[in-house]
């Protein structure tokens, strides 16, 4: 079933006017484009998560120019930074709970994504203010591997803390980032043979490799820093964490858990696997192709991961409109003809996977239920939606095992999903992240396409491919 057609019966409030809101570029027109901007965010929580199409299409401001409008208003309200952050997430807490409150329930159609009860989240507010939340994919990605790691771990942390030392003005920071290179190098040279001695022997050589490499790379960060530029410096930074990151993966001694017998016929991912994805921009004169690379991760979503990656291999995407774009998330996968997901030639049934949540400090996924079935309010996920590019499955409203091949790209708005406390953790699975390029989703629009998407790494790992 076309994805459009169904989006378009969800509605938005017409009392923003968006339809016709125009771009404008002096500072009367960002505004009212900014107040537009917080009408359209206000009235999110008053309806289901996936807004119509026509919203993103026509909206006038580009997603990054929305953001950036959302920011700079939102940077002048409140006291104190302190607490301006308290006051907002309690807003935004409250009003996404009186929400459900006033909200008539919805048709439940398929694949349409629709908010979660949220009393519990306002019973204890501390949960949205429990610390800095880490919006970075790569080092999400880093932090779910399935490995201790201690040593590693110091100095993957060493070099992960330059980037706030970077955001100091001018070269202040320089002296904090030169600190942070010299503890990280300590912790390397103190801890070689342990850090060799937890990777498994046959893949000790292929590391010891990397090790040196990142050796070499820690003394020669001191020589990037006396060019005094950021720009020099974050390029370095990224480099070493890459390396640290391959380490790391080395490190995974086998993979953390038997699936399921009940899925374990299904196509799952013993591992990681990234996969490129190329796509078409109409209508856009600086902009016409988009290669975007995406990781997605079988430690902690196997079955969800294999059944994208099984897809990708089968060219389900290739060629499909993105068919909603709203300035909350990008979706996709919703095929033509009366199927709502992936219909498997070999059975000539729609094929669908449980809902699969990974908390952190279980051994196993949750499946077929959501955290908020299960009562664990303050469970955080292992794979949570903190990252701008966060990829995840779509699904029926009242059916968590439902999902089949739509999958939706999640725009980061901290108000609207304050990291490890926001309505989507825990109700839809997680299985991957947009690494490279991540910023171009802003842009996308519905009509756009997938030109193609290709696994480049990591093939290997998919167990039961349906396509062989």
């Amino acid at each position: 079933m076309a994805g459009v057609a169904r989006a378009a019966s969800l509605g938005l409030p017409t009392a923003c006017g968006l339809g016709s809101f125009r771009k404008q570029g002096d500072a009367a027109g960002r505004r009212a484009a900014t107040s537009k901007l917080h009408c359209q965010r206000d009235a999110f929580v008053n309806s289901p998560l996936l807004l119509p199409p026509e919203t993103g299409k026509h909206a006038g401001l580009s997603r990054k120019e929305a953001r950036a409008a959302l920011k700079r208003d939102e940077g002048h309200e409140g006291a104190s930074a302190k607490e301006g952050l308290f006051s907002a997430l309690k807003r935004s807490a409250a009003a996404a709970a009186l929400a459900l409150t006033l909200a008539s329930p919805s048709q439940s159609l398929a694949t349409t994504l629709s908010p979660p009860p949220l009393n519990p989240v306002l019973g204890d507010v501390s949960v949205l203010i429990s610390g800095p939340p880490i919006k970075d994919a790569r080092t999400l990605l880093r932090n779910a591997l399935p490995i201790q790691g201690k040593a590693v771990k110091e100095v993957q942390a060493a070099l992960e803390g330059i980037t706030e030392s970077l955001r100091l003005p001018g070269t202040k920071g320089f002296d904090q980032v030169s600190g942070a290179v010299r503890k990280a190098s300590g912790a390397l040279n103190q801890n070689l043979d342990g850090i060799l001695n937890e990777v498994p022997e046959a893949k000790r050589a292929d590391a010891s490799q990397l090790v040196d490499q990142l050796r070499a790379g820690l003394s020669d960060f001191q020589q990037v820093l006396q060019g005094s530029s950021k720009e020099a410096v974050a390029t370095k930074q990224k480099e070493l964490l890459s390396i640290v990151g391959n380490i790391e993966e080395a490190m995974v001694q086998r993979f953390p858990f038997e699936i399921p017998a009940e899925f374990a016929g299904k196509p799952w991912l013993k591992g990681r696997a990234t996969v490129e994805i190329k796509l078409k921009v109409k209508d856009n004169a600086n902009l016409s192709k988009v290669t975007m690379t995406a990781v997605v991760d079988g430690y902690n979503a196997p079955i969800t991961a294999g059944n994208f990656v099984d897809l990708v291999e089968r060219r389900f995407y290739d060629g499909m409109d993105i068919q909603r774009a709203d300035g909350f998330v990008v979706q996709t996968g919703d095929p033509d003809g009366p199927s709502e997901g992936f219909v498997d030639p070999n059975t000539g049934k729609l094929r669908t996977i449980p809902l699969e949540i990974k908390v952190i400090g279980d051994k196993l996924p949750i499946y077929g239920a959501t955290l908020e079935d299960e009562g664990r309010y303050k469970a955080q996920t292992r794979l949570p939606f903190n990252a701008f590019g966060t990829m995840a499955m779509a699904r029926e409203e009242f059916d968590a095992d439902s999902a089949s091949s739509q999958i939706f790209f999640l725009l980061k708005e901290s108000e609207l999903t304050p990291s490890q406390a926001n309505i989507l953790d825990g109700r839809y699975s997680v299985f991957g992240y947009i690494v490279d390029n991540e910023d171009f989703l802003a842009d996308l629009k519905v009509g756009d396409s997938i030109e193609s998407m290709r696994v480049v790494q990591g093939i290997e790992n998919l167990q039961n491919p349906s396509y062989k």
